[in-house]
C-alpha cells in the first residue's frame, strides 16, 4: 500500500457484510460461473433422459410430461436464458482475448451482452411460454 493512503471504513450490519462491492467484471463473472453450472446441469439431465429412450420408455414418456408441464417450461426458459448468456458472454471474453486493447471498454461489451440478451432472449421466451396461457379451457 502507498504511503498516505488508508482504506476505507469497515460497514457496519447485515448490509455491510453481505453488501456487493464489485463492479461489472465481477458481476459478469459470477454469471458466467452460474449459467455454466447450469450448463453442466443440463448435460447431465439429458444424458439421463436420452438413456432413458432406450433403458425404460415408459420412465422417458413420464419425464417428456414433466417437460411439457408449466413447471417444466418454466425450467426450460431458465435452461435457455442460461445457455444464451452463457454463450454471449463466453463470446465476450474471446472479443476481450483477441483485442486486448477492447478490454478497456468491457462494462460496454457487457452492456451490449445484456442489450443482446432480452433483445432476443424474451421472444424465445415468450415462445417457450407461450403454451401455458394457451392451455385447454
Amino acid at each position: 500500500m502507498a504511503r498516505g493512503t488508508t482504506l476505507p471504513a469497515p460497514r457496519r450490519g447485515i448490509r455491510g457484510a453481505i453488501a456487493y462491492r464489485g463492479g461489472e467484471g465481477m458481476l459478469a463473472w459470477a454469471f458466467h460461473r452460474i449459467s455454466g453450472i447450469a450448463v453442466w446441469a443440463f448435460v447431465i439431465l439429458h444424458v439421463i433422459d436420452i438413456y432413458l429412450v432406450g433403458g425404460n420408455p415408459a420412465a422417458y414418456n413420464e419425464l417428456l410430461q414433466i417437460y411439457a408441464s408449466p413447471p417444466g417450461r418454466v425450467m426450460e426458459t431458465l435452461l435457455g436464458a442460461a445457455l444464451f448468456y452463457h454463450a454471449l458472454n463466453g463470446m465476450r471474453i474471446v472479443v476481450m482475448d483477441l483485442w486486448p486493447a477492447l478490454t478497456a471498454y468491457h462494462r460496454q461489451l457487457w452492456r451490449i451482452v445484456w442489450i443482446t440478451f432480452f433483445a432476443l432472449g424474451l421472444p424465445g421466451a415468450y415462445i417457450i411460454l407461450k403454451p401455458i396461457w394457451e392451455l385447454p379451457k
